[in-house]
């Protein structure tokens, strides 16, 4: 049987071929949808392989006719040794046969689905005048959060900082002609200086201090994207407990989130809950909302159903020989040897 699979150079035509923007926004609406049938889903905690350097993750996400999962790494130092931070590859399969129907890359997928779900929780969260972002950390996700903000809510001005001047330069290059407004400020400090909207994305895997309290004002809000494994945070606990919270899974986040810094009791809001309505976003143009992203499986969830829908029809997806599909279901070892025939006759001719 034949599997659908979409890899990187698929990714690349697909985008070159819809356009960034009008995907970012198509994801959008599969990710609104998703969370408005939250209740809907199985779910549970991402699983984690935790290594000194890094760590292995599966992200798993059922809504009882298709499941899906994620198997996703992230290791901060991998670009030390030329190596992508995070690399990652999904499954769409069928619940009621079992049988895996489509295959995709997620590396790039994950960038895009977590600018998407930035954005859309933005929407939500955000004042509706805002058009200024901070950046904090312009490393492999900055670009895809910039142009999922721009696509979303209309960002145009970007005040953007990293300790690494090579990587101020690559997000300049690559958004060159983009449409923004970009001041790279000197310091963390003198980024978040009249912005509406806060991002912080860093990799370092460790317990630090991105942002602290002095540096967050009335009616910001913050969209806190690196922090997402235990020991890892971007926030000092001051800002935290002056604002409002509003996570994707609550018993993942509280383990990976800025919010493990907290007691575990710590009230939050689920961004689902304010997408339906059952509970308020932003309530205020003062207020302070944060949005504590750690990532989960619905999201990726989403965006495979999202990405099997986008290719039917074209030609940006191949098919790969995955399952053994015996005519009798029964006899697997009969498949086998009827295809080691051939292969045998094949070897005494060579030898």
């Amino acid at each position: 049987m034949v599997v659908q699979f979409v890899g990187t150079k698929n990714i690349a035509d697909l985008v070159a071929s819809v356009g960034l923007e009008t995907l970012l926004l198509k994801l959008v609406k599969y990710l609104e949808q998703d969370f408005s049938r939250w209740e809907d889903f199985d779910k549970t905690p991402r699983i984690a392989a935790h290594a000194p350097n890094g760590v292995i993750e599966l992200m798993p996400a059922s809504d009882h006719d298709l499941y899906a999962f994620k198997f996703v790494n992230g290791h901060p130092e991998n670009p030390l040794h030329g190596l992508q931070t995070v690399t990652a590859f999904g499954v769409l399969a069928n619940m009621h046969t079992g049988y895996p129907e489509f295959l995709s890359e997620m590396t790039i997928s994950t960038a895009l689905r977590t600018a998407a779900t930035s954005a859309m929780a933005a929407k939500y969260l955000a004042r509706k005048d805002a058009r200024t972002m901070a950046m904090i950390g312009l490393g492999a996700q900055s670009e895809f959060q910039a142009t999922a903000f721009k696509t979303v809510l209309g960002i145009r001005h970007l005040q953007v900082f990293d300790i690494d001047p090579e990587a101020g330069a690559k997000f300049s290059r690559n958004l060159e002609n983009s449409g923004f407004v970009i001041t790279h400020a000197p310091s963390a400090e003198e980024a978040v200086l009249g912005a509406d909207i806060i991002t912080t994305a860093t990799a370092d895997k460790k317990l630090a201090t991105i942002l602290s309290d002095n540096m967050v004002g009335a009616g910001v809000h913050l969209n806190a994207v690196g922090g997402d494994c235990p020991g890892k945070t971007e926030l000092h606990r001051d800002i935290l407990l002056k604002s409002d919270i509003f996570v994707e899974f609550p018993p993942q986040t509280r383990i990976e989130g800025e919010i493990q810094q907290l007691d575990k009791n710590y009230p939050v809001t689920e961004l689902w809950q304010v997408i339906t309505g059952q509970k308020t976003g932003r309530s205020s143009d003062k207020q302070i909302t944060l949005f504590d992203s750690v990532g989960f499986a619905i999201e990726d969830f989403s965006t495979l159903r999202f990405l099997r829908d986008l290719v039917q029809g074209t030609e940006f997806y191949s098919e790969i020989d995955l399952i053994a599909e015996p005519k009798d279901p029964r006899d697997l070892f009969g498949l086998l040897m009827k295809g080691a025939a051939p292969a045998r006759e094949r070897l005494a001719e060579t030898a």
